[in-house]
């Protein structure tokens, strides 16, 4: 196997793809031949990189190419002043350019990552947690991208809450003027549900939500399950686990460097890796 600026170490491959940094982690049957693809964007909380998210949701009972993007501003690409331009305006300053630069780089990566690894074509399947939630949602709503299978972590379903939970821990405020509210309504994904049972063919979306999450988002991801239950033919494509015990993060903080899987994470790990046992499926 070979591919622009990536190395091989045992089972793990970490590279660029169209200038993301991703960890992928290799099907069971072997680094050679094709497979399917499976894509995550992880937290902005711990496990808070590519390779952190990949250590504590390897997925390897998943018959896949598990490829782990690294987000924005976090891992290895940092951004001085990050953290002073999210304070100054959570939602233009972090939430929004975040998401938008996570999904608008995809495209290019995927390509890259097709050329790079061996994978077979079709449909492909995405994880998202947190605001990385928020970018898999994103994609599912609004890119020509074909995705037959989804997992969303405790996800950042609606902007406005992503903000007042940031806002709400660092002890600051957001404004919410007339661009602010269009950036937050742009990224609620209750209210644009329909953008992702529209598809065709829609994709089986299983939602994640931790007992002990912030209690907003776990309302709004039972709003999404609700309206996209609603709108599928069949509504079990569409599952809302609730996993006792877990808060937030899926990793100790803070969550940069690979860690020791957890107990929940393991837990997580099955759930998620049940679902795309069921519902990803190699190109015929």
């Amino acid at each position: 196997m070979t591919g622009e600026d990536s190395t091989k170490d045992g089972t793990i491959v970490t590279g660029w793809a169209a200038g993301v940094p991703f960890t992928a982690l290799p099907p069971a049957g072997g680094a050679d031949e094709p497979a399917p693809l499976l894509v995550t964007w992880h937290m902005m909380d711990a496990p808070r990189s590519d390779a952190a998210f990949a250590a504590a949701l390897p997925l390897a009972n998943v018959p896949a190419w598990r490829v782990h993007l690294g987000m924005p501003l976090v891992g290895r690409r940092p951004v001085d002043g990050a953290y002073e331009a999210a304070v100054a305006d959570p939602m233009l300053g972090y939430v929004d350019p975040v998401v938008r630069q996570a999904t608008d780089e995809f495209p290019a990566a995927l390509d890259a990552l097709r050329a790079q690894l061996p994978l077979c074509g079709g449909p492909i399947g995405v994880v998202g947690g947190s605001l990385g939630g928020t970018v898999a949602l994103n994609i599912l709503a609004r890119l020509p991208v074909r995705v037959s299978a989804a997992v969303l972590i405790n996800p950042a379903v609606r902007a406005r809450t992503a903000v007042d939970v940031f806002t709400s821990s660092t002890g600051t405020s957001c404004f919410w003027n007339e661009q602010e509210q269009a950036a937050a309504a742009h990224l609620d994904f209750v209210t644009h549900a329909a953008l992702i049972s529209g598809r065709n063919p829609q994709p089986a979306v299983l939602v994640v939500s931790g007992e002990l999450d912030y209690p907003a988002s776990r309302a709004d991801a039972l709003d999404m399950v609700v309206a996209l239950q609603a709108a599928y033919p069949d509504a079990d494509r569409v599952r809302l686990s609730t996993v006792a015990g877990l808060e937030h993060p899926l990793a100790e903080r803070p969550g940069l460097e690979p860690a020791p899987q957890t107990p929940l994470a393991r837990v997580v790990d099955r759930m998620a890796s049940s679902w795309f046992e069921e519902h990803l499926r190699p190109a015929r």
